[in-house]
């Protein structure tokens, strides 16, 4: 078979999640394995009696490393490409690869399997109809605010990733700038200690507060109730969203864009009425 790059998902947690298609593909199709922890994936290959020599690509090495595994397929080789859990290039280094190879015409061979996205979604119990993913929320308090506020209006179910020690901050950002939307938190999925988590923002927070927060978050955000519509005067609104934290010219930038003003409208409202 001439050369191929195959991007094969691997579990999220429970090394059984893997299909049998994904176990022959690493077994006997490729020449090497390109991973982001040699070390992490070389357990997932011992458990499965796979030895075929890996090579670290990740975000620190992507450009260099694509180089290098680019020109080997072009000499020929299969190289099968994998993440440390779930499906390559979600959130992780590969699309320039996959551009690359298609670019030159290798040919691109998915091999689907285990995606916590997925995972967490059909478990949540939100409408599953329409869904939209973020990836990671911005690790800072006002850029993640700005990134959920640009969500806000969307139909869909929001899906993003959250690292544990930002969780709690992340929810308290979500409950200000979306209020009191239904929302799941999926921990530990498909591992001993797999959960979830439901409520407000507020409530899955309150429930964090004082539990193990250890292991990736997926957060899932319901979509705003229809037809709701705020009826409190401007300032209130305003003086509402800073007492959420927000500070006064972001709290009026929130306020407008869910009333569908202008700035300026929502700023000489609120200026008037403290004068």
């Amino acid at each position: 078979m001439p050369a191929a790059l195959y991007l094969v998902a691997t579990p999220i947690g429970n090394l059984e999640d893997i299909s049998l298609r994904a176990i022959r593909i690493l077994k006997d199709e490729v020449d090497r394995i390109a991973c982001e922890d040699t070390r992490h994936s070389r357990k997932l290959l011992v458990h499965y009696g796979i030895n075929k020599p890996l090579v670290s690509y990740h975000e620190h090495n992507e450009r260099d490393r694509g180089e290098e595994l680019l020109a080997a397929l072009l000499a020929g080789e299969k190289i099968a490409l994998i993440s440390d859990a779930g499906t390559p290039l979600i959130s992780d280094p590969g699309y320039r690869l996959v551009a690359a190879a298609a670019a030159a015409g290798i040919p691109i061979i998915p091999i689907p399997g285990a995606s916590a996205i997925l995972t967490a979604l059909c478990a949540s119990g939100l409408p599953t109809d329409a869904f939209a993913f973020g990836g990671f929320l911005p690790p800072k308090q006002g850029q993640r605010r700005k990134a959920l506020e640009a969500w806000a209006e969307s139909p869909a179910t929001l899906v993003f990733y959250e690292a544990p020690h930002r969780i709690l901050e992340a929810l308290a950002d979500i409950e200000t700038v979306l209020g009191e939307r239904p929302v799941v938190l999926a921990r530990e999925l498909t591992k001993l200690h797999e959960e979830f988590l439901r409520g407000t923002a507020r409530q899955v927070r309150d429930q964090l507060s004082s539990a193990n927060t250890r292991g990736e978050m997926v957060i899932l955000i319901g979509r705003g109730v229809a037809g709701l519509r705020d009826d409190r005067p401007l300032p209130e609104a305003v003086a509402d969203a800073i007492r959420g934290g927000m500070d006064r010219m972001d709290a009026i930038k929130h306020v407008a864009r869910q009333r569908g003003l202008s700035k300026r409208e929502v700023y000489k409202a609120s200026t008037a009425e403290g004068q």
